[in-house]
Formats: structure tokens, sequence, C-alpha cells
């Protein structure tokens, strides 16, 4: 018998987040830990008249690439990945890793490469289809977490099985906001730090691409960051976990960068290019249901009294400009002595939004 929770997913994932529909054409990629979602959301599809298949990941296929690949395999563009992406209307991404620390030890310049080798299939994914992204609990996660595997179910579940058409009406007043905003000022023990948003659109994240969900998210004015910023809670890609950020701002541009665990790491990722060093992405998490990080970011850029800053690639429908291999979010805790202003006006205080908050 499956797990009924994992039922009410699958159905959130088909009715709400891609509202599946007859004709669709179903990409379901999958790990094998998350067969049961993955065969749930296959049997919801074929119910609806829709066209699905599944695509499974092996473990280890990645490291497997990223340590034996030729720089010519590295930079070899999969066409046949090319046209399926080419040929999905709806597309799930069931994640359910055994080993979060797997790329670890790679050169994050081979994975890197490899990223702008693939951009043009990412940027029809997230662009012309109805996508999703599920992490699927597993023994890794939940050890990433410091939790039972039980415990970490119950999480996952509690982040997500939640009314998400009342909770978007919540982040469509912050969304409001946002777009009439010019200047952003973050303030707190150890941070100071000012941009704008002015002329870009923001973005509510109410359960359509991510779940769990609960973000609202616009991009910066390229050229209008400055002071600096300590991140709080451990910021994690590729497998490595960079604690203690701080970072420094001059006119758009990281030019001070300190970690207090793996600055090797984190000066890599700045090298990578010229929109590396930037900022693509101010977001805010709203979801109230996550109240702890886990070293995952679909959960910890979500929590309820944080914002993140994304270092990279912006998105194009918050009419970023900033182009890059990389989007890291890196996110900052304002529950405890931290303030918001938008305009000069004090809008969160202690992690709490004063604006759409009673």
């Amino acid at each position: 018998m499956v797990d009924e929770r994992i039922r009410k997913i699958a159905e959130i994932l088909v009715d709400y987040s891609t509202e599946v529909k007859r004709g669709d054409r179903v990409l379901i990629h999958t790990h094998p830990e998350a067969k049961d979602l993955a065969l749930e959301i296959y049997r919801l599809c074929i119910i609806k008249g829709a066209y699905p298949w599944i695509r499974v990941d092996l473990p280890r296929a990645d490291y497997i690439f990223y340590k034996h690949a030729t720089d010519e395999q590295l930079k070899w563009f999969p066409e046949h990945e090319y046209y399926e992406i080419q040929h999905t209307d709806v597309y799930f991404a069931l994640r359910a890793p055994t080993n979060v620390r797997e790329l670890m030890n790679i050169d994050p310049s081979r994975i890197g490469e490899r990223l702008k080798t693939l951009k043009p299939i990412r940027e029809w994914r997230v662009e012309k289809t109805r996508w999703v992204v599920f992490y699927y609990p597993t023994n890794a996660l939940a050890q990433e977490a410091g939790m039972s595997l039980e415990e970490f179910e119950e999480f996952v579940f509690n982040s997500c099985l939640i009314d998400w058409r009342k909770m978007s009406e919540e982040l469509k007043k912050m969304k409001e906001v946002l777009d009439r905003t010019d200047k952003v000022r973050i303030v707190s023990d150890d941070t100071e730090l000012e941009f704008s948003i002015k002329g870009r659109s923001a973005v509510i994240a109410g359960g359509k691409r991510n779940m769990p969900d609960g973000e609202v998210y616009t991009s910066v004015v390229e050229d209008s960051v400055n002071g600096y910023i300590k991140y709080d809670i451990p910021a994690v890609l590729l497998g490595n976990v960079v604690e203690g950020i701080y970072l420094k701002f001059e006119n758009g541009v990281v030019v001070e960068a300190r970690a207090e665990r793996n600055q090797e790491f984190l000066e890599k990722i700045l090298k990578t290019d010229e929109g590396a060093r930037r900022v693509g992405e101010f977001g805010i998490g709203l979801n109230y249901n996550i109240t702890r990080p886990v070293k995952n970011i679909l959960f910890d850029e979500k929590i309820g009294g944080t914002i993140h800053l994304a270092l990279g690639r912006g998105y194009k429908k918050t009419r970023s400009r900033n182009e890059s291999a990389i989007h890291w979010d890196m996110i900052k805790d304002l529950r405890k002595r931290g303030e918001v202003y938008f305009d000069g006006k004090l809008v969160m205080e202690n992690g709490k939004w004063l604006i759409i908050q009673k």
C-alpha cells in the first residue's frame, strides 16, 4: 500500500502544481527511491488522458561522468535530451538522492562547464514547460537535516500539505508591494545592505514550481547592490556546504568574500564567470510551516522570516539581466534582531512582515 501522504502529494503535483490535462506529454524524471511517488503520478496522468513516461537517473551516474569525462565529453550536447524536452508539456523532477555529497570532490569548473553546455535544455524546460520539483524523503536527506527518516518525512509532508490557494493569496500581497518598491535595505547586527528593485517584476512561488513552496522573488538592478551581508544559514551547492559567508558589494559586484568553512569552494564559484559575482535574485521566505534549515535549498529558502539573495543567473520573468552558469541562493535569517526597509519604511521586524501579517 502506498502511504496516503504520498497519494496526497501526487494529487497536489498533478492537479494543482502542473494542472495536467488530457493530451499533455508528461515527463516524470525520477530517482529510484521515489518510485512510489513516480508511479502514483504516472497513474493519475494516465487517468487524466495524458501521455506520461518515466525516466530514471541511477545513483553514482553523475559522479562517474564528472570523474572520467574528457573535455570533449563535458562539452557534448545531448541532442536526444533536447528533442525530449522540446516534446514535453509537463515535467516532474522527483529528486531522491542517496548521497548528497556525491559531487563534493569534483572540480566545480568541470560541473560549471557542463552546465554551460546544457543551458539550452534547462532554459527550454524552465520557460516552455509546466514543471515542478519535489524532494522525496530519503535517509541521505534526513541525515543531512539531522533527523531520523520518520522525522524528516513528517517535516516534508507538513511543509507541503497545506492550502496552497490560500497561501498564494498572501503571496500576491507581497508581490504587489515589491512591484511598487524601489530601494530595499536589509539590516541586522552583522548586515547593512541596500539595493534597488525598481522596474523589476516579482514572481509568486505558491506551489506551482517547487514543492514545498512559499516565497516571492524578484531581481535587483544589477549595479545597485552596496554594503555587506553575513549569511547565518549554511549555503549548499553541488554537495558542498559553505558556512558563515560574508560578502561585501560595491556597485553590484562582490569585492570581498569570506567564509568560516569552505572558503576555497566559495572563491572557485565566484570565478565561474562575470555574472557569478552579481546578484540575480532577491527572495522572501514566507512558509512558516518550515521553521528550521535542513541544508536543502528547496526547503531552506522558504523558511518564514528569512530572505535570500542568489549569486549568478537571474530569471527572465523577473526582468533580470544577469547571466551566469550558476545560481546560488544564500539565506539570511532575520527572525532575531533583523529588519527590512522598503523605500525607507520598516516593513519587516524580527521575521514578521508588518505589511501582510497581523
